[in-house]
């Protein structure tokens, strides 16, 4: 058990390969993350349902497999969580509703929940979020806030929160969550964690309760660059149930992380800049020094980008929940509802105008990337915030919290683009920084993470503690 323990700073890939040599008992393993469940989650809420039995079993169907002689897979016994709007067979995929609660029971787990078990990995339970996925701090009206291990006044950021909580707190070892206006990548800076979300049609979405077709994605929270890599890599793959998912061959990272990276790194400067405090515009500082770089590109459309996915959020997401807004208004949390209602009522022609000036912005991204390979910037426009917290200042102006903590994410969501989030601990909080690769080159963003995490600019806070 004392094996066990220490396993919480050993890392994704020690661990697997602990329980594959039979020096780390996978069901010692699984019953110490149990453990810590119990001891931290009534506090830090992260978890919405734990799977006591099933992790149980599947941790003894592994050391079984080690004592007969035969692999259980690259991710051996790690314990992982998933978001709450990921399929789980035999429960209701409630995805931080009540509402959800009336829905059958899911016949089988999310597709990439099966890939993470036949890569030997372990499901602890599902965690919070944001109800539908509709907002940037999981504070949700029905199954309460999740609190940021760092610090339990502030806020883990969302929508995927619970599971970036559950991540810096040791809770799992790594944990799935969905991001469409950013939200893997602000829970990713406020909680110091690295998070990837990846190019739209990378990872299929099958088996997951959607928020905007257009714009949703799947990805993972890990505390290591060589963590993320293991776990994106065991995900990839073409699946027919989701039309957006690309036939690609598979281009695992892991093999990439040792190589010096040499890309042309360019800072984005406009929106991105001056919506930043100082403690981002200093972390994107750090961190193109530590890539070698000094120059600067404006990506004059991102203003325009950013209102236009504001309205083809509310828009798609007004339209998917139209029914229950009409027929079950007062079970909606009243910060989602609110935004639904206006997104249903919007005039069509402002969601053509956003689909127009989102492939503007998409040229002219793709121009950006014909003379640099990479772009940075701030995640968030500012550290985590106190939990309830109405307001956040940005360019000296005091601006709603919930609506504005995605500022600098929206715009590069909004055309697909691959984006590593790194932690950067230049102040009492950690902050993250996006690396923003071309279209299907995940490759690029993971390359230059793990050369900043080698150079020491790029790193997890201890858990719960301060930078």
């Amino acid at each position: 058990m004392m094996l066990a323990m220490s396993s919480r700073l050993m890392g994704v890939a020690t661990i697997a390969e602990a329980v594959r040599g039979g020096r780390l008992s996978a069901r010692a393993l699984i019953d110490d993350r149990l453990d810590r469940i119990e001891q931290l989650n009534p506090q830090l809420n992260c978890f919405t349902a734990l799977f006591v039995e099933r992790a149980q079993r599947e941790a003894d169907a592994i050391d079984a497999m080690v004592a007969a002689g035969r692999d259980p897979g690259p991710l051996a016994g790690v314990p992982f969580g998933v978001k709450d709007n990921y399929d789980v067979a035999g429960r209701t995929t409630t995805a931080g509703s009540i509402i959800n609660r009336s829905l059958p029971a899911a016949d089988s787990d999310a597709v990439l929940i099966q890939r993470l078990s036949r890569a030997g990995a372990v499901i602890l339970g599902t965690q919070n979020m944001d109800e539908y996925a509709y907002g940037f701090t999981t504070e949700n009206a029905h199954y309460g806030a999740t609190r940021n291990p760092i610090d339990p006044a502030r806020s883990a950021g969302g929508s995927s929160g619970g599971s970036a909580a559950a991540v810096a707190a040791g809770l799992c070892d790594f944990a799935m969550g969905t991001d469409t206006n950013g939200s893997i990548r602000v829970p990713s800076s406020f909680c110091g964690l690295f998070g990837l979300k990846p190019t739209y049609g990378r990872l299929p979405r099958s088996g997951t309760f959607p928020f905007v077709h257009e714009l949703d994605h799947l990805g993972m929270f890990a505390r290591s660059v060589e963590d993320l890599a293991l776990v994106y890599d065991a995900v990839q793959g073409y699946d027919a149930g989701d039309a957006a998912c690309t036939h690609r061959q598979l281009e695992p990272v892991g093999r990439i992380l040792k190589a010096h990276f040499s890309g042309r790194v360019a800072v984005l400067d406009g929106w991105f800049d001056d919506l930043a405090d100082d403690q981002g515009r200093d972390a994107v500082r750090q961190t193109a020094r530590g890539l070698g770089s000094d120059a600067h590109i404006n990506l004059g459309g991102a203003r325009a980008a950013r209102a236009a996915a504001f309205v083809m959020t509310s828009a798609s997401g007004g339209n998917l929940h139209f029914e229950s807004l009409r027929t079950q208004t007062g079970a909606f949390d009243p910060a989602t509802r609110d935004r639904l209602l206006a997104g249903a009522v919007l005039p069509a022609n402002w969601v053509q105008q956003a689909q127009r000036t989102r492939s503007l912005f998409r040229e002219q991204v793709l121009e950006a990337f014909r003379h640099h390979d990479l772009l940075i910037a701030p995640a968030t426009p500012c550290t985590a915030p106190l939990l309830g917290q109405p307001t956040i200042d940005v360019a000296g102006e005091a601006v709603p919290t919930r609506a504005n903590i995605g500022l600098l994410t929206q715009p590069l969501s909004f055309v697909g683009l691959p984006i590593v989030v790194v932690p950067v601990c230049n102040g009492n909080l950690p902050i993250g920084v996006q690396l923003i690769a071309p279209p299907w080159r995940e490759d690029i963003a993971f390359a230059a993470a793990a050369h900043l995490e080698r150079a020491g600019i790029a790193s997890v806070p201890p858990e719960g503690r301060f930078c």
